[in-house]
């Protein structure tokens, strides 16, 4: 699957359609009053968080939306038909940001839940018929007032939930061998660090109950300084930010037997320093490739994670030896959180609540016509 978390979009609502200068014209009636429609409304532009979408992709390869415009009025005080409204869905978790003209980013939607709606651009208000100017003094207004333009945003789209669980550890862990051996998902595998450079997502299906999904994260392996930036750290870290709970992979050809669990600290030493939360971030710990590595020494540090009180599952995910059981922990923890609830993190996103502007009738555009 080809992850994308963030584009850039062009979202513009529809243009109100026209009003109509139009007189009654019938038999007998040889100088009707006017009866010229009003144009109807554009359409309004409409985001909505989607669960089953989980990238950005899509809006890669279509920059440009707009919502249909509003129809023409006609004669006889036939209105124009209000324009469709346009509704983008999006990954549940997607930040919208409006970009303005001098660059600077506004936060204008979070859409945290499945199935919310949040009103972007508004639809441009449809242009009034030369009968809605008649009065006592104007018998026959041969005018009529155009329909206005919808609104229109540059946004950029920032995916902040990425995964169910998030494949995290030090490059060369054997990642990517997992989640090709959990999953349908097929990245790029060899024995080289930093093989795997953008996230790649897999889903993976409950044996037991087909409806039951969870959504895995490739994420590319981080080093020593990744909260500097150093190997892309900012990048990586960010879409650790994005996941509900953590599989941490350590290769056993990176177990300091003194000090086995240095991989460990060395890496969550990072997440904190990014982001203080993701220190208390729920995370199973792994260590993989035990088939390097002679039974005395798997025996060794099973007895010492034991004498530390520490949970580690071992595994070859290349010989799948062990998975099963990683597997079943993923799903416990799953089950145990609240899938609802938003990802937590120490680095907030506010919006800012601004006061709609009441509309404005007084400032009327007209377009004149001649007499025919």
């Amino acid at each position: 699957m080809r992850f994308v978390d963030e584009a850039i979009i062009n979202i513009r609502a529809g243009k109100g359609g026209n009003g109509c200068v139009s007189f009654r014209r019938e038999k007998f009636i040889p100088k009707g009053g006017p009866d010229g429609g009003d144009g109807g409304d554009g359409g309004n532009v409409f985001v909505r968080g989607s669960s089953k979408l989980l990238s950005l992709y899509d809006f890669r390869l279509k920059r440009n939306y707009a919502a249909e415009g509003g129809h023409s009025g006609g004669g006889s005080q036939m209105f124009g038909r209000k324009g469709k409204d346009l509704i983008l869905d999006l990954p549940v978790g997607t930040l919208l940001y409006a970009i303005r003209e001098d660059g600077v980013e506004e936060l204008v939607a979070d859409l945290s839940e499945p199935d919310e709606e949040i009103l972007l651009c508004r639809g441009g208000r449809g242009g009034h018929g030369n009968e809605f100017f008649k009065s006592a003094t104007m018998r026959t207004p041969r005018f009529a007032q155009p329909g206005e333009e919808g609104e229109a945003i540059k946004v950029r789209l920032e995916l902040k939930i990425l995964a169910d669980a998030g494949l995290l550890g030090l490059p060369n862990a054997g990642k990517s061998t997992f989640i090709s051996k959990v999953s349908a998902a097929r990245p790029k595998i060899a024995n080289y660090a930093f093989t795997t450079l953008t996230p790649n997502l897999g889903v993976m299906i409950n044996e037991y109950d087909t409806d039951q999904r969870m959504v895995i994260a490739d994420i590319p392996g981080l080093i020593e300084g990744a909260h500097e930036g150093q190997g892309l750290g900012h990048r990586f870290l960010k879409h650790v930010e994005r996941t509900r709970f953590l599989v941490h992979i350590l290769s056993i050809e990176d177990v300091d037997l003194e000090d086995p669990w240095s991989g460990f600290d060395l890496i969550n030493e990072e997440l904190i320093k990014f982001d203080e939360v993701l220190g208390d971030r729920l995370q199973l710990q792994v260590i993989n490739k035990m088939d390097l590595a002679d039974a005395e020494i798997v025996e060794h540090l099973k007895e010492k994670a034991a004498e530390d009180g520490r949970t580690v599952y071992f595994m070859s995910a290349l010989n799948d030896v062990g998975v099963e059981e990683v597997v079943e922990e993923m799903w416990k923890l799953r089950d145990s959180l609240d899938m609802s609830a938003p990802v937590n993190t120490a680095r907030t996103w506010e919006l800012e609540d601004e006061d709609e502007d009441e509309e404005d009738f007084s400032d009327v555009e007209v377009v004149w016509v001649t007499e025919e």
